[in-house]
């Protein structure tokens, strides 16, 4: 998506896929092992289906045989806010773009790096911009 961030949920309907709207706008989950960018690992920028926000970095992308879906230990600075989530039953942390508020995932401290954190992120809610620089 190039542009403005939509103001109002027929304009995001008009603009994502059902998947991606199910995700950014009603906080889904894509299913384990399905996502797109599982196993990528090209060097280029992660941005926001939603707004395009540069996201995640390639450099920061770890193998996610564990977890079920793209993880990184770091975003590009600003680009993403934490919130607390107890749906499910659950304690976690949600990561939500800082640009448009659309749902990523959620963010775990029990990376591999050492960062410590393991952001796992649905693959529908992200596009890839191959070489891309995080910073544009």
């Amino acid at each position: 998506m190039s542009g403005g961030v939509p103001q109002t949920d027929e304009k995001w309907r008009e603009v994502l896929t059902d998947e991606e709207y199910r995700v950014l706008r009603d906080r889904g989950t894509e299913r384990k092992f399905t996502g797109e960018f599982i196993g990528k690992d090209d060097e280029g920028v992660y941005r926001c289906a939603g707004c395009d926000a540069p996201l995640f970095d390639s450099d920061t992308k770890f193998d996610e045989e564990g977890s079920g879906w793209p993880s990184f230990d770091d975003a590009v600075e600003g680009a993403v806010e934490l919130r607390s989530d107890t749906s499910h039953g659950m304690v976690r942390t949600e990561v939500v773009c800082a640009r448009c508020g659309g749902h990523l995932g959620h963010v775990f401290d029990d990376g591999p790096t050492e960062t410590g954190k393991r952001y796992c992120i649905n693959s529908c809610v992200l596009d890839f911009e191959d070489g891309g620089d995080p910073e544009g």
